[in-house]
């Protein structure tokens, strides 16, 4: 497993395959012998999120369901790099070889040609997908919009890697296109080529179902439990019941912590080393105060203005 602080030109010796990944993290060659986390704070690039990657791309390692150190924005910006590679420079790069590869004047030359194109519109429609429905979604999320007709359970369903198609292309290939010398060193280096392009596709879905799904899944959650306090908060002010915290004293605040917690008023006065009357008449002031005299009122109170946590509460 990689870390920070081995060099990157080791893990590009190790890997030459990480070189498309530099790329798409927005890291440029040239950074000497420095570090991975030198070079990606260099390049503006989480090292963490960096690593997460580059590990689990070279040995499957790392356990994304609860790790929130991932920087979203950064794999937001990993993934849409590398669409835009794959779409504009690999997919028409392998039919460029192909064309040169293939006798114009084959049917069969030209058939093969034909199904490379239905497999290139799949892939483009996959990713395009993304681009124009999960990762404007995923934008959203980051700047606190919540929105209720998408969620990337809906992607994550139907998800999955297109290359059913290649897999036939390299078999139509290797089977049926005997050709010269030249011919078959050139579709030989086609092949391979392909080859690679089926790996890294593959590569990249995993990523995007073990690292991004999860993570956006935290993202959801945690923008679902900011737009509960929003609500809450909106509740409580449009009822005219959120004053000033300053007015309550430091003691009343702590009663009312005590009491959102289920206490009852032995219970706090033994918490807080106080008489039974007391607390009563603590309360009388804080009803007073806030003119809220349930404990769902002053629960909600003390969520909105920070008295307590609202992972903390049931609501």
């Amino acid at each position: 497993m990689y870390e920070a602080d081995d060099k990157m030109i080791s893990l590009i010796r190790d890997n030459y395959d990480l070189l498309q990944s530099l790329g798409s993290f927005g890291i440029n060659l040239g950074f000497g012998d420095k570090t991975v986390r030198e070079t990606c704070e260099d390049n503006g690039v989480d090292t963490y999120t960096f690593l997460a990657v580059v590990n689990f791309s070279i040995n499957g390692y790392g356990e994304f369901e609860t790790d929130d150190k991932i920087s979203v924005p950064t794999l937001l910006h990993y993934l849409e790099a590398s669409h835009a590679y794959f779409l504009d420079f690999q997919l028409p790069y392998i039919r460029r070889e192909l064309t040169e590869s293939l006798n114009e004047n084959d049917s069969l030359a030209r058939l093969i040609l034909r199904f490379y194109d239905e497999y290139a519109h799949e892939i483009r429609l996959h990713m395009k997908y993304e681009q124009k429905t999960l990762f404007p979604y995923v934008e959203s999320l980051l700047t606190g919009n919540v929105t209720n007709d998408y969620n990337v359970e809906t992607f994550s369903k139907h998800h999955g890697a297109a290359d059913k198609k290649l897999r036939e292309l390299k078999l139509l290939i290797i089977k049926y296109l005997p050709q010269d010398g030249l011919h078959n060193n050139q579709l030989t280096a086609t092949l391979h080529d392909i080859y690679e392009n089926e790996v890294w596709l593959r590569q990249h879905a995993l990523v995007e179902d073990h690292i991004f799904v999860p993570a956006i899944r935290r993202l959801e959650k945690l923008a679902k439990q900011s737009d509960v306090t929003k609500n809450i908060s909106d509740m409580v002010f449009k009822s005219g019941i959120g004053p000033n915290p300053d007015a309550l004293s430091d003691r009343e605040k702590d009663v009312i912590i005590s009491l959102v917690q289920g206490m009852s008023n032995k219970e706090i006065a033994d918490h807080l080393c106080i008489s039974t009357n007391t607390v009563i008449t603590h309360r009388r002031n804080i009803a007073r105060k806030l003119q809220i005299h349930s404990p769902a009122g002053l629960t909600i109170y003390a969520i909105v203005n920070e008295l307590v946590d609202i992972s903390a509460v049931k609501i």
